[in-house]
């Protein structure tokens, strides 16, 4: 029976959940009677923990005799949590959630003095290795781990206390890894890592992202597509710049981490960039790159956001351009600066959080119909669906997942692009 992994929250944890897969399965909780559960959690928000604590209860709901394993950010932070839960059976961390030898753990190994919780200091883990994969179960395009853990210490933010300090895999072993899922058939390749752009400071000759982007691409000609998931602009050196004008392989869209378009709500979250850092960067990469779509997560509703401020966060989707938006109420992290902020009320937030979401879905659709009419290059994910080299969603008449096809946008539907008359690229 194998290992049957649910998945909260980024990429990267998509990624790691290939990782701890092979690894459980390793360790025998594949021949486990009753089976085993792996659920690896998120702690951006306590929506987040809330929805990984339902899950749990779920699964054990519907697979009583299984063993079910809690880990990811969430068991970092809050293993208490999920140890007081008669569900589980461990608690893992994030460093030992990727190593066989902590699944074998559980009691059916034998194990005296069973410690149900196996959560480490994670501000002690130094390296980050590279686990190769073969595959992304379900997946039309693959993800590869190229950093962990983050130095910045954002005042809403929990994730470094889940993930640790910045540590960067050595390129040879990207390079190694991004061969591989070509060698297995994947046409796009997508970068992660928790602060993808503070890759390499702490590898010899500290290499930047843009050199890694630049050395994949010449090692790799037969990679069709190469993607960076979410950057931090204010980090983006000059040689990744480049690449974004000059290499026509590296994916014409940028995922922001821009927070908030006000400079004192920046500046209360302690980011290292101010509004008019945004919008010249966005006008910068445009001139660029022309066609080139930002996403970005903006939170509403922080602490001390005045309704005068939330106007600035509503502006600055216009002003950088902004097309695909992740929005967040603001959800209070216990141990951040900010959860001990004068806070603004819920309700506030959500209904702020509404109309941000208003403004990006109006943004979106014009998107869409400045699309209409063009050709563009498709990556099926499933039958039917699949996205542009921009990451727009668009529905398609034909075509495999993992297939490129090259299709014409007869229209969209506001929520996706109607492709038709497609032929194989």
């Amino acid at each position: 029976m194998a290992v049957d992994v649910l998945t909260f929250g980024c990429r990267l944890n998509t990624y790691e959940s290939e990782v701890i897969k092979r690894e459980a399965g390793a360790a025998g909780l594949d021949a486990l009677e009753g089976g085993a559960i792996v659920v690896n959690t998120c702690a951006v928000t306590a929506e987040a923990v809330r929805q990984a604590r339902q899950a749990i209860r779920k699964a054990r709901r519907e697979n009583p005799n299984a063993r079910i394993i809690v880990t990811g950010c969430a068991a970092q932070t809050e293993p208490g949590t999920f140890d007081a839960m008669d569900e589980v059976d461990l608690v893992l961390g994030n460093e030992e959630k990727l190593k066989a030898q902590s699944y074998r753990a559980l009691p059916e190994f034998g194990v005296n003095q069973f410690e149900k919780v196996r959560v480490n200091d994670i501000m002690e883990v130094r390296e980050t290795a590279s686990h190769m994969v073969e595959a992304i179960e379900g997946r039309a395009r693959a993800f590869v781990q190229v950093q962990n853990g983050c130095d910045h210490r954002c005042t809403f933010c929990i994730i470094p206390y889940g993930r640790g300090n910045s540590r960067s895999v050595p390129m040879g072993a990207v390079v190694d890894q991004v061969r591989k899922l070509v060698e297995n058939g994947y046409a796009e390749v997508v970068l992660t890592g928790v602060d993808l752009t503070s890759f390499g400071a702490d590898l010899p000759g500290s290499p930047r992202l843009g050199k890694l982007v630049r050395t994949i691409l010449k090692n790799i000609p037969e990679l069709r597509r190469l993607r960076l998931s979410s950057i931090d602009s204010i980090e983006a050196d000059a040689e990744l710049m480049a690449a974004l004008a000059e290499e026509e392989r590296l994916m014409p869209h940028l995922h922001l981490s821009l927070q908030a378009g006000d400079d004192m709500i920046l500046k209360r979250m302690k980011r290292r960039h101010l509004r008019s850092d945004s919008i010249r960067f966005c006008e910068e990469v445009r001139r660029l790159r022309p066609d080139v779509v930002f996403g970005a997560d903006i939170i509403a509703g922080f602490p001390t956001e005045t309704e005068e401020m939330f106007q600035n966060s509503l502006r600055i989707v216009d002003e950088c351009g902004l097309t695909h938006l992740h929005v967040f109420p603001y959800s209070p992290r216990q141990g951040t600066p900010a959860a001990r902020m004068p806070q603004v009320s819920r309700e506030v937030a959500k209904e702020r959080a509404g109309r941000l979401r208003e403004v990006g879905d109006r943004a979106y659709r014009n998107h869409l119909a400045l699309l209409t009419g063009t050709r563009q290059r498709i990556l099926v994910e499933k039958e039917g669906l699949g996205r542009t080299e921009g990451f727009t969603l668009a529905t398609v008449p034909m075509g495999t997942p993992g297939e490129i096809i090259d299709a014409h946008i007869a229209g969209h539907d506001g929520e996706r692009l109607v492709a038709a008359l497609h032929q194989a690229a």
